[in-house]
C-alpha cells in the first residue's frame, strides 16, 4: 500500500525556519543587533566607508589600505554601462514613466547580463562569479540615476571614477558634486542596509541562484521581490505619514484613528526586531545632526506613536524601523522620494550578490513542498 509522506508543519511565511547556513551575517531581533560577517553592521557604518563593507561581504575580511585603494579603483572603473544598455535606457524610462526606476532596473539588469555575456553561476568558478557580481553592483547606481533623470526629462550624468560610491551616486543623481555631510549621511544609510538576514528579496535571490541561473537573473528576481510595498516601499510612505499628520497638534488624533481602524502606521514595527531597530537609532542620530523642523516633528511623532501604541496594543514592542528615519535623512540630503527605494536597492545589491555567491557554492537546489488543501483528488472529469 502506498502511503502519503508526512510533510512537517511550518509557520506561515517560513517565519523563523532555518533554511541554510550562512557566514555573511545575522539579525538577532530580541537583542536589537545585526552584523555583517563578524562585525557589528552599525559599527561598520559609523567607522568605515562603503567600499570597505562591500569588500568585506565579498571577501570575508576587511581590506588593508592597499587592498581598499585597489578595490575602490577597480569597482569605480566598472561604473560605465555597455553601449547596448545606455542606448536602451531612454525607452526603458519611457515605458516605466509610472512605475519608476526600480521597475526599469529589472529590465536594464537583464540587458546588462545579456550584453556582458553572463553565464549560469553553475558553470563558473568562484572568481568568474565574483567578477560578474562586481560589474553588476557597480552598474546599478548608474542605471538607477540615469533612469530617474531620463524620467524627469534630464540627460543622464556620466559616473566619475574619482568619487567614492556614495558621492558618485549623489553626483549622478543631481549633476552637482554633493556636500561632504550629505555624502557621509547617505553612505552610512547605504552601509546600514547592505544586508539584513534572509529577508524576502535575499531569499529570492538565493532560490534563483540555487537553480544555477546567471547572476543577472538572480538580481532581477531580488529586485522584483523588493518592489513589493510590504518589503522595500516604506521610506517614502513613512514621510507620507508625516505629511498626512501635518502639525504636532494633529498627531494624537491621527494616530489613534489609524490604530483603531486597523491600518498600519508606515515606519513602525518590524517582523524580526522585538526592541528598537538599531538602524533607526543610528539614522535618528544622523538626522538630529542636521536638525531642523522636519527632524523635530519626526522625533515628536515617534514619541507619541510609541506611547499610543503602548496604550492601545499593550505587551507589543512596536518601535520605529529603518524606513522611518531613512526617509527623513534622504529628504534632508536632497534625494527625491521616488528614489528612496531605488537608493535602498543600490546598497542591498551588494548583500544580494554576496548571498548569490555563497549560494552558488552549494549544488543543492532549493525546492520546498506545499500542502495541498483543495478538493480531494481524483475527481471524475465531467463530460464536455
Amino acid at each position: 500500500m502506498t502511503t502519503t509522506p508526512v510533510i512537517p508543519a511550518v509557520p506561515r511565511g517560513l517565519a523563523g525556519v532555518v533554511v541554510t547556513d550562512t557566514a555573511l551575517g545575522d539579525v538577532r531581533g530580541r537583542e536589537g543587533f545585526y552584523h555583517y560577517r563578524q562585525f557589528s553592521a552599525i559599527e561598520l557604518a559609523q567607522t568605515r566607508g562603503f567600499e570597505d563593507v562591500w569588500y568585506l561581504m565579498f571577501h570575508g575580511e576587511l581590506p588593508d589600505r592597499a587592498q581598499a585603494a585597489d578595490f575602490t579603483a577597480r569597482t569605480a572603473s566598472l561604473r560605465a554601462l555597455p553601449a547596448e544598455v545606455t542606448e536602451a535606457l531612454p525607452a526603458i524610462a519611457r515605458a516605466g514613466a509610472v512605475s519608476g526606476p526600480l521597475a526599469g532596473l529589472r529590465t536594464a539588469l537583464s540587458l546588462l547580463g545579456a550584453s556582458r555575456g553572463y553565464r549560469p553561476v553553475y558553470d563558473l568558478d568562484t572568481e568568474s562569479r565574483r567578477a560578474d557580481a562586481l560589474a553588476a553592483c557597480a552598474a546599478v547606481p548608474t542605471i538607477l540615476t540615469a533612469l530617474h533623470r531620463l524620467g524627469e526629462g534630464l540627460e543622464p550624468v556620466e559616473p566619475r571614477e574619482d568619487l567614492p560610491y556614495a558621492a558618485n551616486y549623489l553626483y549622478m543623481l543631481t549633476g552637482t558634486e554633493p556636500e561632504p555631510d550629505r555624502v557621509r549621511a547617505v553612505e552610512q544609510y547605504l552601509i546600514s542596509t547592505v544586508d539584513h538576514g534572509f529577508n524576502a528579496s535575499t531569499f529570492t535571490a538565493r532560490v534563483v541562484a540555487s537553480t544555477g541561473a546567471d547572476l543577472a537573473a538572480c538580481l532581477v528576481a531580488a529586485v522584483g521581490a523588493l518592489s513589493g510595498p510590504l518589503h522595500g516601499g516604506a521610506p517614502s510612505r513613512a514621510l507620507d505619514t508625516l505629511d498626512a499628520i501635518g502639525t504636532p497638534d494633529r498627531i494624537d488624533g491621527w494616530i489613534r484613528e489609524q490604530v483603531l481602524s486597523g491600518r498600519r502606521i508606515m515606519g513602525f514595527g518590524h517582523p524580526v526586531y522585538r526592541t528598537e531597530d538599531p538602524r533607526s537609532r543610528m539614522l535618528k542620530s544622523i538626522a538630529q545632526g542636521f536638525g531642523g523642523p522636519l527632524v523635530d516633528f519626526a522625533v515628536e511623532v515617534e514619541r507619541q506613536v510609541e506611547a499610543i501604541l503602548a496604550e492601545l496594543k499593550p505587551g507589543r514592542e512596536l518601535h520605529t524601523n529603518v524606513e522611518f528615519y531613512a526617509g527623513v535623512v534622504m529628504e534632508l540630503c536632497g534625494l527625491p522620494r521616488a528614489m528612496f527605494t531605488p537608493t535602498f536597492a543600490a546598497a542591498r545589491v551588494i548583500g544580494w550578490s554576496a548571498n548569490i555567491l555563497e549560494q552558488a557554492e552549494e549544488s543543492k537546489i532549493i525546492r520546498p513542498a506545499a500542502r495541498y488543501i483543495g478538493t480531494p483528488p481524483p475527481q471524475p472529469v465531467p463530460a464536455p
